[in-house]
């Protein structure tokens, strides 16, 4: 029997770790990427996407395929689905691609978000802030990731500068700064059969605009739950989504806002490897393959922690009782993510002390306060 293949548009780390997944599934990954030199080479084929008929190549590489970018050229997608069929769906992707489609879609579907306006001008930016009020985000509409892409306007004055960094782009949106508590993201996957499942929530902290931990369960969110997954399975079924969809929400006074969705596995659900039964990796491979779903259920509490920057020394990560180290093969650059290490502690107090090791070993300060104790 032939063994399934699945090619994936990108191959950054992303890739690399659906591919680990498939393997003991006798799946095996392409990849669609510019350098042949990327992470995900390591564990199967790299088409580049330089090269003359790279597409066509990749497209009679796989029998299905999937993506790890969300900025996946949509004229790439639409020239492969003539004969081939691509997880998530290229609706999701082009949603995604478009923050005034995202927020429209999710208007659409009742998912909170906060007040926003279309902006293609000056003039359009001095209306928003008369509408919204100060302070407001300013967005490009495609693009950005990690804090790119964006300009927080906290007074009037600084509006020309505003349009001077992003005016550009021409299409942009402008949203009412949240005065949020936390941030969480909940991570899904959805089959081919329509069935949904999903991980516990996750609490997010950033660093310099940069995801530099997650903590699942996110602490005292079992209320939050229930109401993030309704949100999350909306999505799934008004797209017919087949994969893993990851939505950002922010937690407030006044309940939770969404703030975006990613269509692909995501990097506050890296801790799903080791912490969950299956995996957000293994489960977006099985749901694109058409295999049943596996559980989603945590298997102890867990802390994830971005490797940023600069790597440190492997011997002193492996050293530490209850952690799980992930190196992406790449090399240093400043606020580029490297690799991951998964803390799944017995207790608060066991998790504080390995925080603060982590805090002397990591070349990159961390974000989290080493003193800090965290309630799971």
């Amino acid at each position: 029997m032939s063994k399934m293949k699945i090619g994936i548009f990108g191959g950054g780390q992303l890739g690399r770790m659906m591919a680990q997944a498939a393997l003991p599934l006798n799946i095996q990954c392409t990849f669609f990427e510019a350098s042949t030199d990327c992470p995900s080479a390591i564990l199967g084929q790299v088409i580049s996407s330089q090269e003359e008929n790279g597409l066509e190549k990749f497209m009679q590489s796989a029998d299905v395929f999937s993506l790890e970018f969300e900025n996946t050229p949509l004229t790439d997608v639409d020239q492969l689905v003539q004969s081939k069929k691509i997880y998530p769906p290229r609706q999701a992707l082009a949603i995604a691609q478009n923050r005034l489609l995202e927020k429209s879609l999710f208007d659409e579907l009742d998912i909170p978000v906060a007040p926003y306006r279309a902006v293609d001008s000056l003039e359009s930016l001095q209306q928003a802030v008369s509408d919204l009020g100060l302070p407001i985000v300013l967005k490009t509409a495609t693009g950005g990731y990690d804090g790119k892409g964006q300009f927080v306007l906290k007074n009037e004055a600084q509006i020309d500068e505003a349009w001077a960094e992003l005016g550009a782009a021409k299409s942009l949106i402008a949203e009412s700064f949240v005065q949020f508590n936390r941030e969480v993201s909940i991570i899904a996957v959805r089959g081919q059969d329509g069935e949904v499942r999903t991980w516990d929530l996750a609490e997010n902290h950033h660093h310099h605009g940069i995801l530099s931990h997650s903590i699942i369960p996110a602490p005292n969110s079992l209320h939050l739950q229930p109401i993030a997954e309704d949100y999350i399975t909306r999505l799934l079924n008004h797209l017919d989504y087949v994969g893993v969809l990851t939505l950002e929400l922010f937690v407030t006074e006044q309940g939770m806002f969404a703030n975006e969705m990613a269509p692909r596995v995501h990097n506050s659900g890296h801790w799903s490897i080791e912490g969950a039964v299956c995996s957000q990796f293994e489960n977006h491979i099985r749901a694109v393959a058409g295999l049943p779903l596996g559980s989603t259920k945590t298997i102890r509490p867990t802390v994830m922690v971005n490797i940023i920057s600069q790597h440190p020394k492997t011997a002193l990560i492996l050293a530490l009782d209850s952690a799980h180290l992930h190196l992406y093969d790449k090399s240093e650059r400043e606020g580029r993510k490297l690799g991951h290490i998964t803390l799944m502690p017995n207790s608060s107090d066991e998790l504080t002390a390995l925080c603060r090791k982590l805090a002397v070993i990591l070349p990159e300060p961390l974000a989290l306060d080493a003193a800090m104790q965290i309630q799971f």
